[in-house]
């Protein structure tokens, strides 16, 4: 039976992720196009690096989450996912 998802709420840390990274994604293909002035060059690499700032910092919000909901007394003790416990 497939599982419904639920998008996530517009003001989440995860929702203001998606959206960055597609800000971001549209911002790079703009650039990588090479029809932009050295100004908006400029402009759209300053607003690159604020997306990408955002998107860091929704990251460490999820991971703080995750380390929360792991040990919720003792959040400092989990350690960083290494996929090579799952093999």
């Amino acid at each position: 039976m497939a599982r419904k998802t639920t998008p996530p709420p517009e003001n989440s840390p995860v929702a203001d992720f998606e959206q960055s990274m597609l800000a971001l994604e549209a911002l790079v293909a703009r650039m990588e196009a090479g029809e932009l002035s050295l100004e908006d060059s400029l402009a759209a690499y300053e607003q690159g690096v604020g997306l990408y700032r955002r998107c860091q910092s929704a990251l460490e919000q999820a991971e703080l989450r995750v380390r929360l909901l792991k040990d919720p007394a003792n959040p400092d003790a989990a350690r960083p996912f290494d996929a090579a416990d799952d093999a």
